[in-house]
């Protein structure tokens, strides 16, 4: 489990075939030396298993489920990956829970520099729309990020310069594909609502509900 609050942003150094998945090398710099063989790794928003390290560098192999469903497939030497390990029992909670397991790809719509923000909008199926709420929270590429506006094809969110220049997106643009996990707990309510004869979380709702 992992809240969504990027550690360091490190670098795709190789990647190399594995039958019909794909094995990766990231360079991780000092944050590398907290990570082991076995431990799970927050990459671009998905769980990943470390399998091997050395030096500043560790490798995880990236299997058919999640070739299908995220990003990562796309990733080439060079390009810049947002990190984060695992939560400890020490581990400020932060952001909020964020599995790794990623729902959807997103497509970047828009990206407005502000005074003192950026506005990016992202566009995504609307199967996925039930599972968001205005200021509610949402995982972009592993970013813990609030929902600033609910948009008739996805959803609106302000960055703060410091998530600009400690994330990868910076490197983003109208156009790009981002990995996206909603709320979990959104997940379940939207799920036991749905088995219990109810049209899944609205605005009225929550209200009812206290929210």
């Amino acid at each position: 489990m992992f809240t969504g609050l990027v550690e360091t942003v490190g670098k795709v150094v190789k990647r190399q075939s594995a039958g019909s998945g794909i094995k990766f090398t990231v360079s991780a710099g000092k944050l590398n030396e907290e990570i082991n063989i076995g431990d799970s790794v927050n990459i671009n928003g998905a769980c990943q298993t470390v399998v091997h390290k050395s030096g500043g560098e560790f490798s995880f192999d990236t299997v058919e489920e999640t070739l299908k469903k995220t990003t990562l497939g796309d990733l080439q030497p060079g390009s810049p990956v947002n990190l984060e390990l695992s939560l400890t029992p020490s581990k400020k909670m932060g952001g909020h829970f964020v599995l790794g397991h990623v729902d959807t790809t997103g497509r970047i719509s828009a990206v407005r520099k502000l005074t003192l923000s950026y506005e990016v909008e992202i566009s995504f199926s609307s199967e996925y729309q039930k599972f968001i709420v205005p200021v509610g929270s949402i995982a972009i590429d592993g970013i813990s990020l609030t929902i600033a506006e609910i948009l008739p094809d996805g959803l609106k969110v302000a960055i703060i310069p410091h998530t600009w220049e400690n994330t990868n997106l910076s490197e983003k643009h109208a156009g790009s594909l981002v990995n996206l996990e909603f709320d979990i707990l959104g997940k379940y309510i939207e799920r036991q609502l749905r088995l219990s004869g109810k049209t899944g979380i609205t605005n009225e709702w929550l209200k009812e509900a206290g929210f």
